[in-house]
């Protein structure tokens, strides 16, 4: 038994090529939802939806987002009704006495679906309303989770973190957004000031995945604040991870971070954006896969190999690497 905590591309990259060394069956993937939205009413969990399209044969790895192949028809048509209609793009907001009403699981994090800005693809968007439309019949997150990763015919477990509301919200001096309009909107434009997971001293993981953090856990090469840090912000959850033995792939080789805002977002919570900076952020891992460049010294076990992964072959490697780390603190 393994569990892999996923967020972003890196952990979806390193599952490319997993499965070559350890069983599907016996694997469980946790994923992050603080990056979570509701757009046009419909509940987007892109996290979620990474590693359901990936196990689903269907993800778009050109991008790590959506559907290959998929259509637009529907987010193009929406704006093109907007600017029609002369109605402004961008993110909108919905009003703050409706971002707490509603369901639960979609709290601070609404927005209108005029002229929507993230691009939804058309096949995509049927998983949208088909887990939104099970929420309100009365499902949680978990069990709709489940219920799409058996039409996708996923043979790895997939969970969401958790049943309960948690919302990354970045701080910036032109004030807090949403981690989706800091990053798809504005390209991690603003500076970034500090990282709010709201609604996280409320949230509880599920049963579901404090099982699956009785495993040995592998927390890929995500962002650390935005990827990890809604995860843990809940306390059970970082609780959990001490008494299990856990193995952390650096997305940086010392410095230098492979793609994303992970060390813009690091810097702005205090951290330095480097692999020594990531061992501060995890004082729970008990040894690091680093790059074979990566000559940070830590105080914990590391097994080094070439961490960059384009394809299949590369994320067998890295795993491999993942394995001799795990027997290591076995």
């Amino acid at each position: 038994m393994v569990t892999f905590l996923a967020g972003g591309t890196g952990t979806p990259k390193l599952l490319d090529g997993a499965d070559r060394v350890f069983d599907p069956r016996a694997t469980t993937v946790v994923a992050n939802t603080g990056d979570d939205v509701e757009l046009g009413g419909h509940l987007v969990c892109p996290d979620v939806d990474t590693v359901l399209f990936h196990g689903g044969g269907v993800l778009d790895t050109e991008t790590w987002w959506g559907i290959e192949g998929d259509t637009t028809a529907t987010h193009e048509e929406l704006h093109h009704l907007a600017d029609a209609a002369g109605l402004d793009s961008g993110p909108r907001y919905l009003p703050e006495d409706a971002q707490t009403a509603g369901r639960d699981i979609a709290r601070w994090r609404r927005f209108s679906g005029v002229a929507e800005f993230m691009e939804i693809g058309d096949h995509d968007r049927a998983v949208h309303v088909t887990r939104t439309s099970l929420l309100d019949e009365g499902r949680s997150l978990t069990e709709v989770t489940r219920v799409l990763a058996g039409a996708f015919d996923l043979e790895i477990e997939l969970l969401p973190m958790s049943d309960d509301p948690v919302a990354t919200i970045v701080h910036t001096p032109e004030g807090p957004m949403h981690f989706q309009e800091y990053w798809v909107h504005r390209r991690a434009d603003p500076e970034v000031l500090d990282v709010e997971f709201r609604g996280s001293e409320s949230a509880e993981p599920t049963p579901a995945v404090l099982d699956a953090l009785d495993a040995p856990v592998v927390v890929g090469p995500s962002n650390p604040v935005t990827s990890l840090g809604p995860m843990l912000a809940m306390d059970a959850f970082a609780d959990a991870l001490v008494s299990t033995p856990v193995v952390a792939v650096s997305p940086f080789v010392e410095s230098e971070v492979f793609s994303g805002p992970a060390a813009e977002l690091m810097a702005g919570v205090g951290r330095d954006p480097s692999t020594a900076g990531v061992a501060d952020a995890y004082p729970f891992a008990d040894a690091f896969v680093l790059d074979s460049d990566d000559g940070t010294d830590l105080d914990r076990p590391v097994v080094r190999t070439d961490t960059k992964m384009d394809g299949r072959d590369d994320a067998e490697r890295v795993a491999r690497a993942v394995e001799r780390a795990l027997e290591a603190v076995a």
